[in-house]
């Protein structure tokens, strides 16, 4: 893949309106095997019906595969895989708590506009990025600032309000599952009544009782029945990945709109080539189905799909390139400051106050 092609998906107009990947997975222990989704309050697994009676799950949402491939862009701390070279590519911004802890930028759930940036000198910078995109359409500063909020997507709903979409979003669903549910009993491995530490009439009474306080103690029996035990998928588990080069071209510098988006998309074509890690929770490792690996395909505003072939080390070389002639900014360490967060929740206060409406 040229150089020349890339650029073309994020200057012209008249190309390729995404760029998509879809890949089928695979349970660790193969076609069949049981997986464990996330569960959400109040539902559990996020399951939907469709109208032939096909259940799908959500295995990895949007939010959390965002939340997965960011902070592949992190300076490596000694915990993390070390000298991970797409940490090369962005300004490496860490908030230090005081304690002896350090915070990420690419760690903040939300963003740029997250509360932990309006919780240190950042947040007037920050305020001025968000600024500039919504007043001029300047999208400059905020990739100065923070290149993955715009590729991830950023909402400043606290502050100025601007939103910007995501560039790249991926998302795991599978197709047409059974769910299963799993019993268990807790047994404590000694009788604390015959050893007096309560007596018999109060293990009675707190076995099988979850809310008792032996029981949350873990000295009595506590039986457990019909929790999530999986779901098992007949149909396909599929990660699709698209990359919105509409979005990316509608994203504007007042220094070089051209040099912006070629960054931009150098980073989101970088982490959407990167191995993915399937390790998404416990009970639920997935693999790349070997007979169906998935191929890139560009999709036209006619909605023709040519397939195109992306490696990642092309991907890596077109970044390097992108960032170089885009300019990164030095690493920042700034401090988290209480009072600034102080201020930022009695600023939201009056913000309420004033939005409620008259009698």
């Amino acid at each position: 893949m040229s150089d020349a092609v890339i650029n073309g998906w994020a200057d012209c107009d008249a190309g390729p309106v995404a760029l998509c990947l879809i890949q089928k997975l695979l349970p660790i222990d193969g076609p069949g095997g049981v997986i464990f989704p996330p569960t959400y309050k109040d539902i559990g697994y996020n399951i939907d019906q469709m109208s032939d009676g096909t259940k799908v799950a959500t295995i990895d949402s949007v939010g959390s595969q965002a939340n997965r491939l960011e902070p592949l862009f992190k300076r490596s701390s000694g915990v993390a895989p070390s000298g991970h070279r797409l940490a090369e590519l962005v300004p490496q911004v860490t908030i230090v708590l005081g304690n002896g802890r350090e915070v990420s930028l690419f760690d903040a759930g939300h963003r740029l506009g997250d509360a932990i940036v309006r919780s240190t000198r950042l947040k007037e910078a920050a305020r001025e990025a968000f600024l500039a995109f919504l007043e001029r359409g300047d999208a400059g500063p905020l990739a100065k600032l923070a290149p993955t909020s715009l590729v991830f997507g950023v909402w400043d709903s606290r502050d100025t309000s601007a939103k910007l979409p995501r560039i790249l979003q991926a998302v795991i669903r599978a197709w047409n599952v059974d769910v299963l549910t799993r019993s268990a009993v807790y047994a404590p491995p000694v009788d604390y009544a015959a050893l007096e530490v309560f007596s018999d009439d109060d293990k009675a009474k707190a076995e099988g009782d979850t809310k008792s306080p032996l029981a949350k103690r873990g000295f009595v029996h506590v039986p457990a029945g019909e929790s999530p035990g999986g779901i098992v998928a007949h149909g396909d588990i599929i990660r699709t990945v698209t990359i919105n080069l509409v979005a990316l071209r509608r994203l504007n510098s007042s220094r070089d709109g051209d040099t912006v988006r070629r960054y931009l998309l150098g980073l989101a074509l970088v982490v959407a080539t990167e191995p993915a890690d399937g390790f998404l929770r416990q009970g639920c490792l997935l693999t790349l189905d070997p007979a169906h690996p998935g191929a890139w395909q560009a999709v036209g505003r006619d909605g023709v799909r040519d397939t195109v072939t992306i490696s990642s080390d092309e991907a890596w070389s077109y970044a390097l390139a992108a960032a170089k002639a885009f300019g990164i900014e030095s690493p920042e360490t700034v401090a988290f400051d209480k009072e600034f967060a102080k201020a930022d929740l009695a600023d939201g206060a009056k913000k309420r106050v004033s939005r409620k409406p008259r009698p």
